[in-house]
């Protein structure tokens, strides 16, 4: 029974890291762009929750309900501004913006909060589980995640697939000389995608920074992570994001229970055999 808990940990961490990384899955599928400031996005959406909870009378659901449109917002006007501008110049100069964006924001963030970790109380929920029996337990902050993440990438699916802007993404990732001449906006449609993936990672840096601790500098070790389960799932794949997160979820579990030190190597060890072994993922699609 240890290793069926075992298991339930592993997706449930998995869930994590797939949330973390929906967001890299939709900026890369749709623009070929990796933003090297995404896990210091989303330590920003945590500090921001925790600031508003701790210092105003605004209930924990209406602050978050409040943070995630406005990151949406600020990722479409951060595209439109700067973003939009390096990829003209090619995809050296956006990793260049985004690595200048995060060395930014892990000092703005040392000097407005000092390097001590904190953590959002949601009260019962980050110590709250119940028991499926006498070995296995699940915790609510834990299968919160996983739902969110799964509800997350299926709306984003959704939304690519059925709505006249995502069939227009979707045709801008493909071709954008072709999707402009039938009416598609490129720069507009990019900014959206940087909208929804900056809605997306505030929403995994908040339910990070309740299952555990976060402080200013651990964003570029969340970029890590997402990206490994990006790459392991198949570049520009949401639903092979959602399998590479649980992947490295169950490797770091397992890995967990078998020598605790070991916990990051497995995950980085699963990462290098899939390059190795099946580069284009687990499950390789079209870009989004």
């Amino acid at each position: 029974m240890d290793l069926v808990n075992t298991l339930v940990q592993g997706l449930l961490l998995g869930g994590l890291y797939a949330l973390f990384a929906a967001g890299l899955s939709i900026m890369f599928g749709v623009m070929r762009m990796v933003n090297l400031a995404h896990g210091d996005l989303a330590v920003v959406a945590a500090y921001i929750v925790l600031t508003f909870v701790a210092g105003t009378v605004f209930p924990l659901w209406l602050v978050v309900l409040v943070t995630l449109p406005i990151f949406a917002v600020v990722g479409y006007v951060l595209h439109r501004s700067v973003f939009s501008r390096s990829l003209k110049a090619g995809a050296l100069s956006t990793l260049l913006v985004t690595f200048g964006l995060s060395i930014i924001i892990q000092n703005g963030l040392l000097e407005a909060f000092s390097a001590d970790t904190r953590s959002i109380d949601m009260g019962a929920l980050n110590t709250g589980s119940f028991r499926l029996n006498d070995s296995i337990s699940v915790s609510y902050i834990g299968l919160l995640t996983l739902l969110l993440a799964v509800g997350v990438i299926v709306s984003i699916q959704l939304f690519l697939k059925r709505s006249r802007t995502g069939r227009m993404m979707r045709a801008v990732s493909d071709d954008a000389e072709a999707a402009s001449l039938v009416g598609a906006n490129s720069r507009h449609l990019y900014a959206v995608a940087t909208a929804l993936a900056f809605g997306t990672v505030a929403l995994a840096g908040i339910m990070s920074g309740a299952r555990s601790s976060f402080e200013p500098s651990i964003g570029p070790a969340q970029l890590i992570l997402a990206f490994e389960a990006v790459v392991i799932g198949g570049l520009g794949s949401l639903w092979g994001t959602l399998l590479g997160g649980t992947v490295l979820g169950l490797a770091q579990a397992f890995a967990a229970h078998i020598d605790p030190s070991s916990t990051l190597l497995a995950g980085h060890l699963v990462f290098l055999a899939v390059l190795a072994f099946r580069p284009q993922g687990l499950i390789p699609q079209r870009a989004v």
